[in-house]
């Protein structure tokens, strides 16, 4: 299968770090430091499930260099969202399925307005790993799971053979007939997770120690999951406690993407992950106190560190 990675960071690193392990035609997009790093001397991946070294990785800065593709790998930063997708015009063939793993829950709908309903679909990565240096992805944890689907639900040759890619390559998948859902299955406990350990800059242990933590983590989770039924989008009675037990099962060390970002200095994704929930409150009238709390506290480090 001929797969284009856009772009080459902790989610898209590993995945298709792993699928190119597997023999698969895999393609990498990066930039600066990064680039030269895996032109260089390979991409590296260190993981409990194994760590993975291409030597002669395929990456470049240019999909036209790439040309059209199977299956595109979209797992770029939510603020890079709409320049990357339109970035992908050369990697477009006749059936090429562009599977965003991103977080958040606006993806499907700006691929599909950007691209055409014909190539977007839908997914959703559960996974910890980020860039521990140039050319090297780091994965922490211990799942690595990605599910996808197509928009319309229906099933797909070009989805079921990615999937069957996948599966020979390590990689649990699971393919779904209700995208939609399981987007913001992880959209309402993401935004929980990132906003509390990046609003308190802090990991989950801490915040799991004391009981208002647990609290506020809880009303966060609960007006997402409001705001998603207030959508129309059809989650589980049992997705709360579903979600606590995610939350109590975190190693004490966890720190999610945004608090990593926060820690850097750089932009982070608060307003698609708790300024969503904000924003889609308002447009529903459900009544959001503690993610306009989380949103509010971030959102002068929103465009990275302030100015000094």
């Amino acid at each position: 299968m001929k797969i284009a990675v856009m772009a080459t960071g902790g989610v898209g690193g590993y995945f298709g770090g792993r699928l190119a392990e597997a023999n698969h035609e895999v393609s990498f997009i990066a930039r600066g430091a990064h680039l030269d790093a895996i032109r260089d001397k390979g991409l590296k991946v260190e993981s409990l499930y194994g760590d993975v070294h291409l030597p002669d990785a395929k990456a470049t800065n240019h999909p036209s260099d790439i040309g059209p593709v199977d299956v595109v790998i979209f797992a770029v930063k939510l603020g890079d969202m709409e320049e990357a997708a339109k970035a992908c015009s050369p990697l477009l063939g006749d059936n090429t399925a562009v599977i965003p793993f991103l977080n958040g829950v606006d993806a499907p709908a700006t691929l599909t307005r950007l691209l055409g309903p014909k190539y977007a679909c839908g997914g959703v990565a559960y996974i910890f790993s980020s860039m521990s240096g140039p050319g090297c992805i780091r994965h922490v944890g211990k799942f690595a799971r990605l599910v996808f689907g197509e928009l319309d639900g229906r099933p797909s040759k070009r989805l079921k053979a990615f999937e069957t890619a996948c599966s020979d390559s390590g990689i649990e998948t699971f393919l779904s007939d209700d995208i939609m859902g399981a987007v913001w299955e992880k959209f309402s406990v993401l935004v929980p997770l990132s906003g509390i350990t990046a609003g308190a800059r802090s990991p989950v242990g801490p915040i799991r120690a004391e009981p208002l933590g647990y609290e506020i983590f809880t009303a966060a989770m609960t007006e997402a999951i409001s705001v998603g039924k207030a959508k129309g989008i059809a989650l589980p009675d049992d997705l709360q406690s579903r979600h606590i037990q995610f939350f109590n099962d975190l190693s004490d060390e966890m720190k999610t993407s945004m608090l990593v970002d926060l820690e850097a200095g750089k932009a982070l994704e608060a307003p698609w992950l708790s300024g969503a929930v904000s924003r889609m409150g308002r447009e529903v009238g459900i009544a959001t106190p503690v993610n306009d709390t989380l949103f509010a506290v971030l959102q002068p480090h929103v465009m990275g560190a302030p100015q000094k």
